[in-house]
């Protein structure tokens, strides 16, 4: 079921390409393909790029919840100031993944870079976490909204039944599985047409916002740093909520192999897709408070109907129906790209070996896709679904920062490594120092879930040396692993 994993190479230092059926390899390696060797195709364009970046970035959290900044900071104008910091903070990331993507061109994102850096067993341990908890239950939650709000017009004067909304969902999760099971080029499409929705509802919030700014509705700015003093915790929790909101920057590196010329689109892409969004996003929090005071913002269950209702009358239905296209353009965006993660990670020996394997007509992953199905759907029914985000958020971020610190690591390591696209040092320096800080924080702040989910990371570790390591496994073992 397991392989043992690629071994480091003497010529670059960089990990061998597994080979999944012993026909597959890695785009970048600059050999020709063979009569019939079946590889993903190089169909992400510049524009299908910020398409998965800007939609997968772009989910509920913008019109339903940003109360969580405004709660710990307790102050319109600070509140605005740190949207502000995080996607510069995210940008500084996104410009580090840049630089990664384009000198190593490979899939697979954090995993990859990782392998690179610092070698096969914490690799392992961070696809082991994403595989087992960290992406079904993402994708679980990113679906509830979508059920919830597709169902929202249907259920205006009573409670949307929870059976309704699981199910519904259980549709979507499915449709999204389909869909990246089928076609890339449809995805992709599908994408930058969810990705247009998005921008679209985030524009029918900041036109009226600017509207009213013209009109002269400017009270809810005046005194815009006073208010509750935010706790010495507060800042850095909002913090927290604020880079979350922007994560979803480094997706487009899960798919390097299949981006066109990568060298010029991935920089490209990821440097407009984060001006769009942090723009975007500090606009609309902007639209917000034009018509919402800050006490009614933290009433408020979902920020963006209620502005709607204010300002739009029966138009406001159509908000709901927009929030839902935004949380299923996350949900196709991650599954496309994370997918690549696990086929990534299969190749390599680290995961089994189907899902290494590329349907030969479809030319997608598709095992690598389907096996996140039955995983979330676990996760959906059965699931404490919030508390695992809880446990787990902090491994985001911890290995995130990892990811950084590796290229630094790399700069001096591999110095002749060619780096088309090369950041300042004190940019990937900031930024680790930034994720770091941020787990450092959530182990004070909260150190029973925190405490939980480093737990189950680490569980990583004996997996690595059981399933990768140990070589001489017994009869009974291996035919309990398939082998």
């Amino acid at each position: 079921m397991f392989r043992k994993a690629a071994v480091p190479t003497v010529s670059n230092g960089s990990y061998l390409q597994g080979q999944a059926n012993g026909k597959l390899s890695s785009l970048d390696s600059g050999q020709p393909a063979r009569e019939g060797k079946v590889v993903l195709k190089k169909k992400v364009t510049l524009l299908r790029g910020i398409s998965i970046i800007i939609g997968t970035i772009i989910g509920a959290g913008i019109f339903i919840s940003p109360k969580g900044i405004l709660k710990n900071t307790g102050s319109v104008g600070m509140s605005l100031t740190i949207w502000t910091v995080c996607g510069i903070l995210s940008l500084f990331g996104a410009l580090c993944y840049a630089e990664l993507g384009t000198c190593i061109k490979k899939s697979g994102g954090h995993y990859t870079y990782i392998l690179e850096a610092f070698g096969p067993l914490p690799a392992f341990v961070r696809v082991w976490v994403e595989l087992l908890i960290i992406r079904p239950a993402a994708t679980a939650v990113i679906s509830l909204a979508f059920g919830r709000y597709i169902l929202e017009p249907f259920f205006m004067q009573c409670e949307i039944p929870e059976l309704a909304i699981k199910l519904i969902t259980a549709v979507g999760i499915t449709l999204v599985m389909v869909l990246n099971s089928t076609s890339v080029s449809w995805s992709a499409r599908i994408q930058m047409f969810l990705t247009f929705c998005k921008l679209v509802a985030i524009l029918i919030i900041i036109v009226p916002g600017v509207i009213q700014l013209i009109k002269g509705e400017t009270q809810h700015f005046k005194n815009a740093f006073a208010g509750n003093d935010a706790s010495v915790m507060g800042l850095p929790l909002a913090f927290y909520s604020g880079m979350y909101a922007y994560s979803g920057w480094f997706y487009l590196n899960f798919v390097t192999e299949e981006v066109e010329n990568p060298e010029k689109n991935i920089p490209l892409a990821i440097c407009i897709s984060m001006i769009i969004v942090t723009v975007g996003y500090v606009l609309t929090n902007v639209a917000y408070f034009t018509t919402i005071s800050a006490g009614e913002l933290l009433l408020s269950k979902a920020v963006a109907v209620t502005f709607a209702e204010r300002l739009m009358g029966n138009f406001s239905l159509a908000v709901p129906v927009f929030v839902a296209l935004s949380c299923f353009g996350s949900m196709n965006g991650g599954v496309f790209a994370v997918s690549r993660m696990f086929f990534v990670a299969s190749r390599e020996g680290h995961l089994p070996e189907i899902l290494s394997m590329i349907h030969v007509r479809k030319h997608t992953p598709l095992p690598a896709v389907i096996v996140l199905h039955p995983l979330t759907m676990i996760m959906l029914f059965n699931g404490d679904l919030y508390s695992l985000l809880n446990f787990l958020s902090f491994a985001r971020w911890l290995f995130i920062g990892l990811v950084v610190a590796g290229l630094i690591y790399l700069r001096y390591k591999r110095p002749d490594m060619p780096r088309p696209f090369k950041v300042p040092l004190f940019i990937p320096a900031l930024f680790s120092f930034t994720c770091l800080f941020m787990v450092a924080l959530s182990l004070y702040s909260d150190p029973v879930n925190t405490g939980i989910g480093f737990a189950i990371t680490l569980t990583g570790i004996p997996a690595y040396y059981l399933f990768i390591v140990w070589d001489n496994k017994p009869k009974w073992f291996r035919k309990l692993l398939g082998k």
